[in-house]
Order: C-alpha cells, then sequence, then structure tokens
C-alpha cells in the first residue's frame, strides 16, 4: 500500500517478536484461572501489544503478524479441541486466528495511509466490527474467548451498562488511546479513566426484586432413562421445597417418557429436560423440554444454534417464553447462550429468568469447562436476570442477576445436585453495545472497501505511470 502517511519508525522484526510474546502473555493469563478474578485485567496488555504488533512496514506484515498472535492466543486456550476434532482442529483454530490477522491489516493500513492520529479513532471501532462478526454473524461463529469474558469473574466489572462487546470497544479505545497520547497528558488521561469508570458504575440500574422460585438441577451424563425417577426422588428428597427440576441437554435420546411424565404428576413438580423432538425419521430438534405438574408438556424451546460440525439437530424456528406460574421464563439450550443475538430476544420478550440445560462432556476437559462457565456469569450481568445453568459433567451454576455465581458444582460431578432460590426481576435490560456492536460491522466493512479502492486506483495509476514513461522515448 503507498504510504501517504507513513509511521516515522515502523516496528523492525526483534520488536515486532516482543510485542508479539507480549500479547500472547497477557491474553492467556487473563483466562489462566477463575481463582484469580484480578488476571482478567491483563487483557489491556493484549490490546495493547496488538495495537502496537499492527505499526507494520507493510499491511501483509501486519496481517501475518495477526495471523500468529491470534493463533498462539486460540489453539493455547481451545487446545480441548483437539479431543475432539483431532488435527483439524489445527484447521479451526486458523479460522479464529484470521480474524486477529485482519484486525491488524486494518490498523496497518489506516496507520500508513492516514497517520497514527487518525488511525486511532477507528481501532475500537474496528476490533469491535471484527470481533461481533466473528462471534455472531456468519456460519463459523464462535464467540468465547471474546475480550468480555476476561472480566467474567470481576464482579465489579459494568456490564449492566457496556456489554460484553462494549467491554472490548472500551478495552480498546483506552489502549490506543494510551499508545497515541504523549506524556505530559497521562495525568489528564488517568483522571478521564477514573470519572468515567465512576460514571459506568453509577448507571447501573437497579433491580426491582420479583418473585422467587427454588430449583434444583442433577449433573448427569447419558443416564439410563429407567434411573430418572428415582434420581429425582433423591435429589426432592434432599430439598423438598423445590418447585422446578432441571436436568442437562441430552439427558433423553428423544422425546419425554411416561415415567417422567408420570414423576411430574405423582409429586406435582415442574420438570425441564433435554431431549430430541424427532423430525421425520432421521432428523430432530434439540429441545429443552417442560413437562407441568398435570404430567402434560407445557412448553419447549429448540436449540436456537446447534453445533457446527456435530449432529446436533435442526436450528429452532422460532423462540418463546414460558409463561411459568413464577414469571416468564426463558430457555436456552447450552451453546445458544454464547449468542448474544440468541438471548436478546428472550429479553426483549420479557424474559425475567433464564434456565440453561447444558451439555459438556467430561472427556472435554477440566479448562473447557471453566472457558464454558464464563458465559452465564456476563451474561447475567448484562442483563440485569438470573440465569440457572444445569451441565451434564459441570459446571452447573447459580447465577444472581447482578452476575454473582451464587452456586456452582464441581468437574466431573457425576450425580452432583445444584439447588438454589433465585429471585426473579420484574424486568431485564439490553445494554448499548448492541445498537453499537452492528454499526461497527458496517463501519470496518466501509474502511476495508476504502482501503482496498484506493490501493487499487493507485495501482491503475502507477501501471499508467509506467506505460507513459515506456511510449515517450518511442516518440
Amino acid at each position: 500500500m503507498t504510504a501517504l502517511n507513513p509511521p516515522a519508525k515502523p516496528l523492525g522484526w526483534k520488536h515486532s517478536f516482543l510485542w508479539a510474546t507480549l500479547a500472547v502473555a497477557c491474553f492467556q493469563a487473563a483466562y489462566t484461572s477463575a481463582q484469580f478474578p484480578a488476571s482478567g485485567w491483563l487483557i489491556f496488555g493484549y490490546a495493547g501489544g496488538l495495537i502496537r504488533l499492527a505499526d507494520q512496514p507493510n499491511v501483509r506484515r501486519a496481517f501475518y503478524f495477526g495471523l500468529a498472535t491470534g493463533y498462539a492466543c486460540f489453539a493455547g486456550q481451545l487446545f480441548f479441541m483437539w479431543h475432539i476434532f483431532s488435527v483439524a482442529a489445527a484447521v479451526l483454530w486458523l479460522v479464529l486466528s484470521f480474524w486477529t490477522g485482519l484486525f491488524a491489516a486494518i490498523v496497518c493500513g489506516s496507520i500508513r495511509r492516514w497517520g497514527k492520529t487518525r488511525a486511532a479513532w477507528l481501532i475500537p471501532l474496528a476490533w469491535t466490527g471484527v470481533e461481533y462478526f466473528r462471534s455472531e454473524l456468519y456460519y463459523l461463529k464462535f464467540s468465547w474467548l471474546n475480550i468480555g469474558y476476561a472480566f467474567a469473574h470481576s464482579a465489579n466489572f459494568p456490564f449492566n451498562f457496556l456489554g460484553m462487546y462494549g467491554v472490548g470497544f472500551l478495552t480498546f479505545s483506552l489502549a490506543a488511546i494510551l499508545l497515541t497520547a504523549r506524556k505530559k497528558n497521562a495525568i489528564l488521561i488517568a483522571i478521564c479513566l477514573i470519572c468515567t469508570w465512576g460514571l459506568l458504575k453509577a448507571t447501573g440500574l437497579p433491580h426491582s426484586q420479583g418473585t422467587e422460585i427454588k430449583l434444583t438441577g442433577v449433573q448427569l451424563e447419558f443416564p439410563p432413562t429407567n434411573l430418572l425417577p428415582k434420581i429425582l426422588d433423591q435429589a426432592l428428597a434432599k430439598n423438598p421445597s423445590t418447585c422446578v427440576f432441571v436436568l442437562s441437554e441430552y439427558t433423553l435420546d428423544g422425546p419425554v417418557p411416561e415415567s417422567l411424565q408420570h414423576w411430574c404428576r405423582e409429586h406435582g413438580r415442574f420438570l425441564v429436560v433435554g431431549g430430541k423432538d424427532p423430525v421425520g425419521t432421521n432428523n430432530f430438534f434439540d429441545t429443552a423440554f417442560v413437562i407441568g405438574t398435570n404430567g402434560e408438556i407445557a412448553f419447549q424451546q429448540a436449540k436456537s444454534v446447534p453445533i457446527q460440525f456435530f449432529h446436533d439437530g435442526m436450528p429452532a424456528k422460532e423462540q418463546k417464553l414460558w409463561n411459568s406460574p413464577w414469571g416468564k421464563i426463558g430457555l436456552c439450550v447450552c451453546y445458544d447462550l454464547s449468542y448474544t443475538r440468541v438471548t436478546d430476544e428472550l429479553i426483549r420478550q420479557g424474559a425475567q429468568l433464564i434456565i440453561v440445560p447444558t451439555m459438556d462432556l467430561e472427556y472435554w476437559g477440566q479448562h473447557q469447562h471453566e472457558l464454558h462457565a464464563r458465559v452465564a456469569p456476563v451474561r447475567a450481568a448484562e442483563y440485569g436476570i438470573p440465569i440457572f445453568r444445569l451441565a451434564s459433567s459441570g459446571i452447573s451454576q447459580a447465577v444472581t442477576s447482578d452476575g454473582q455465581v451464587a452456586g456452582q458444582t464441581s468437574v466431573p460431578g457425576t450425580g452432583a445436585i445444584l439447588s438454589a432460590s433465585i429471585r426473579m426481576p420484574t424486568q431485564g435490560r439490553i445494554p448499548w453495545d448492541r445498537y453499537l456492536a452492528p454499526l461497527c460491522v458496517g463501519f470496518t466493512g466501509i474502511v476495508i472497501a476504502l482501503l482496498l479502492f484506493l490501493e487499487n486506483r493507485e495501482s491503475r495509476q502507477k501501471w499508467r505511470s509506467a506505460g507513459t514513461a515506456q511510449a515517450q522515448p518511442e516518440q
């Protein structure tokens, strides 16, 4: 790309590797363990390192450095995919890394053309656009390891105002400002950050509390159907005041059997259980069934986003809420909770609680369970409503409306019981980033198109000039 406003000193190879190492180290440390919530703040080092790494002599080199950095980040955290997909996992890591490389290329192209100061303004917009697209909008969408999830265990982080994509926007905004500001402005920036933090905390909406509901879930991985009534009897004996029992996704390998319907009639309890709603002879909907106290199917919701490359059924045709005796309850089947475009719809319809039957297999490993467990606290904090997530082999969670984990189980925890009394708010909310992020996708697309157009135009002008220069001696 022609350098109209080239940076004074693009990074050399040595400094590029140092910044890449810093970015990878901070990213890995930020997602190390839920035991150290403060480690999430190291994600700022990842953002700063990635922005600095984009300051390359040309766009191609920036893309490859971004690609390599993303690969090291994703492969390190998603190594459990090797147990699931074998060698194909390496290709999936590469797909995820492409978006990191694309971001670095966009920033580099903008710096080379418009200068660092002007490019700094588009950095958070470009990051949010790229991250939202790769997380929500195309076939291989995958939202795990989003910047926002690094703060999943930081209870004081203002998800209620920012939303998880807003957290990424703020992170890259601050990193871009600090990297481009002059040293004499450091104090002013620090004051602005403190004031901004206080403002975001102050904008948290109060929770207007409503009805209380007692839920109990039992972790079971592919249990024999004939044993389920006995297992539920044991859970009921330990938690006699429970209103709704929950079993995981794929507890049943088909529709609800009569034995579970009879159990609900006999004990006067509701049961949420994962099973299959057949479609023809070869397909099905991965479904969460609600069995009422009369033994009939009171409600059912199919999975909206089946897992790619799995035999996970057909996507749901619609989303609705269960109008329970305690209020409006949304059902997210496992993977659905990872996608804001799925869960936002439940909030728009008035969900006051989300129940999430989940299948996390034991052999996928401890780290996979820990990464998946970051989703529920973020969603609860974003929407201001509680979430009850029941996994087959851990980590099951009862999360309050402010994102606090009130109770959870361990891995694998076969037969473990999670019970919680949850106060349902009168309504939830949708954070502002749900409106910003799609705009950032459009903005990023325009920037990419503009950079390609300008590069193509200058290349054509260069060829015309070269052709004119060759023709003049002949004349």
